[in-house]
């Protein structure tokens, strides 16, 4: 017995979510664990470099399992016809149509809804792993830099750079706003989102004055050829983790902020911003007004 193990994810033209994905993971868990090989077929879209359905010989399975999302569409249907010769078993899936022949294709269909009682999805028993959360807070066009801005170049490597990182990115924004609730409107609420978070990523000022301000490590990096506020902030603050769009680096700080150094460092930042009751700016403003 050999069994191929499939869903929405291993389409071309269906999507890979977070619950299809660990359902299609449980699966073959729970194949495997009973002794019975099992291999999953991805979308190259979602993982270019997995086995896909067009890479895959139907003569070499026994069983084709469908697991999670809706039965329905040309694209089940085509499973039946490529899988003709496997026994073919959809489990966990909606069923919207009973006679539909996406549906009447498999010889069995364990439904968790529309046929039958509701039952619990499979992503409830998925296996997931902790990774870090990352906040991720690039600046804006900032013309006022002239031809030393260099946000562009910098925002595509940093993307392009995240993109290899095992890291749940979370894209923020300190601009508030009172009328949309993608956006925080208060910097109560900004830095709640902050103190929940491993660590940032920034090219802006007040992502790493903020940042450290909730004790949380941040990797910054200038937009600005040559260095512009964030650099000086950086120094003002003295924290080290602050570089250029150059993935070796970027690596290096991405390390130095995920380890106790980093966080302790953080911290030590966090704390320091509370120890006088105002800022050298605000005394100085003070005592000019006063004097």
């Amino acid at each position: 017995m050999r069994v191929l193990v499939t869903g929405w994810a291993s389409f071309r033209h269906g999507e890979a979510t977070a619950g299809d994905v660990l359902s299609l993971r449980c699966v073959r868990s729970a194949l495997t664990e009973s002794g019975i090989a099992a291999d999953i077929a991805w979308s190259d879209g979602y993982l270019p470099s997995a086995r896909t359905l067009a890479e895959t010989d139907p003569r070499d399975y026994t069983h084709l399992v469908f697991a999670c999302g809706p039965v329905h569409g040309w694209q089940v249907e085509q499973l039946h016809h490529e899988f003709a010769d496997c026994e073919r078993i959809a489990v966990g899936v909606s069923v919207l149509d009973a006679r539909d022949p996406a549906v009447t294709g498999f010889h069995r269909v364990l439904a968790r809804d529309g046929c039958g009682p509701a039952r619990a999805d499979l992503s409830l028993s998925g296996d997931t792993a902790a990774t870090p959360v990352a906040g991720v807070i690039f600046a804006p066009g900032q013309a006022e830099y002239g031809d030393r801005r260099r946000h562009d170049t910098v925002h595509d490597t940093l993307s392009a750079w995240m993109s290899e990182v095992d890291c749940a990115w979370l894209p923020l924004d300190t601009r508030l706003d009172t009328t949309d609730w993608r956006h925080c409107s208060t910097p109560d609420q900004f830095a709640s989102v902050l103190s929940r978070l491993d660590v940032i990523v920034t090219t802006r000022l007040h992502g790493l004055v903020l940042g450290l301000r909730a004790g949380v490590p941040v990797l910054a990096v200038d937009p600005v050829s040559g260095g512009g506020k964030l650099t000086a902030q950086a120094q003002a603050l003295r924290w080290p983790a602050l570089t250029l769009a150059d993935p070796p680096a970027l690596e290096h700080w991405w390390r130095w902020c995920r380890s106790s150094e980093g966080k302790a460092k953080a911290m030590a930042v966090a704390k320091s911003s509370t120890e006088p009751p105002m800022t050298e700016l605000v005394r100085e403003l003070r005592e000019e007004l006063t004097a």
